[in-house]
């Protein structure tokens, strides 16, 4: 037990260990976001182009897929709607981002060196890094679900204007608000099955690959933990990240997307199984991979962006390496 009189003259990492690593990751993912959001919008804007369930219910009759592949998604959007719109969608996604990046650090670092225990040499094993990888995704998205369900239908307010449709939100408090008053709490956390799902694949690409990674470096090669280490691990991690979660992330963005009756109860999708069949029967096996080209090239310099930044901030407030 450390005396009251020390411990108020200790830093505040010291202080408060956890909470001193949840603002850090927060800082970190905010700048990775906004660096990399219009590869996000690009992405959820082609995940839901020509989407059999809607195109069977009559929701996009007579409609042709406006762009194809992800520069003239990205042009279109610029063209018809503004280059502002690129970022449409961000103040949630950051929200998103803060709680989701904060509480998926915390946990991942306490089950690594709390719960599962890695070894005196620093290395852990790599089943141990799957499993904490996966929790610790599946814990952080669970709490920020509802704030990636307002992103991502605010990322879609610039096609329904195009489209003639009225826009449902005026603001992310409104989202909130309409979200809620329509379908209640649960309202809030539909998608999350898929949501936590794909969460959980990423971080096992993400967290397992890059602490997997830049571990191994230290103890294998001459490289030091510095940032020639931490880019070639975190170039991995956005990689695998990418192929482990893109199928989830087009479940997830579609069951977020659909049109809802009074109750709250999807339209086209009764959940995310439903959802993967007829994407599957309808668009082939490789719809579960559109929008794969924008997801690697976002998660590639988001994840250079964060654990780059995040590194040298942990390094500059005292906090010992990741």
């Amino acid at each position: 037990m450390v005396p009251a009189e020390d411990e108020k003259s200790l830093p505040l990492p010291e202080r408060w260990p956890r909470a001193s690593k949840f603002a850090l990751s927060a800082c970190a993912a905010t700048v990775a976001e906004l660096v990399t959001f219009p590869l996000d919008l690009t992405k959820t804007r082609l995940q839901v182009q020509g989407e059999a369930a809607a195109r069977g219910s009559g929701a996009a009759a007579g409609q042709a897929v406006p762009y194809r592949g992800m520069l003239r998604t990205a042009a279109g959007v610029v063209q018809e709607e503004g280059l502002l719109k690129l970022w449409q969608g961000a103040t949630p996604a950051v929200y998103r981002h803060i709680v989701y990046s904060g509480v998926r650090m915390v946990a991942y670092e306490h089950l690594r060196d709390s719960v599962l225990g890695r070894a005196e040499d620093e290395s852990f094993p790599f089943w141990k890094a799957v499993v904490g990888g996966m929790s610790a995704g599946a814990i952080g998205q669970f709490f920020a679900s509802p704030t990636d369900l307002v992103k991502v239908q605010m990322q879609m307010e610039g096609k329904r204007k195009l489209e003639g449709k009225p826009l449902r939100f005026r603001g992310v408090h409104h989202a909130f608000m309409k979200i809620l008053s329509e379908g209640g709490i649960r309202g809030l956390w539909a998608g999350w099955v898929p949501n936590v799902q794909r969460a959980a694949l990423v971080n096992m690409g993400d967290l397992t690959t890059y602490d997997s990674v830049k571990h191994f470096l230290l103890l294998n090669t001459p490289l030091t933990d510095n940032s020639l280490t931490h880019s070639i691990a975190s170039g991995c991690s956005g990689l695998v990240a990418a192929v482990l979660g893109t199928p989830a992330d087009v479940v997830k963005t579609r069951i977020m997307n659909q049109p809802r009756d009074k109750q709250g109860r999807g339209l086209l999708y009764k959940s995310s199984t439903d959802c993967l069949i007829q994407t599957v029967q309808g668009e082939g096996f490789m719809s579960l991979y559109k929008g794969f080209i924008p997801t690697w090239m976002r998660m590639a310099p988001w994840s250079l962006v964060f654990w780059l930044t995040y590194e040298q901030i942990r390094r500059i407030c005292g906090v010992s390496s990741f």
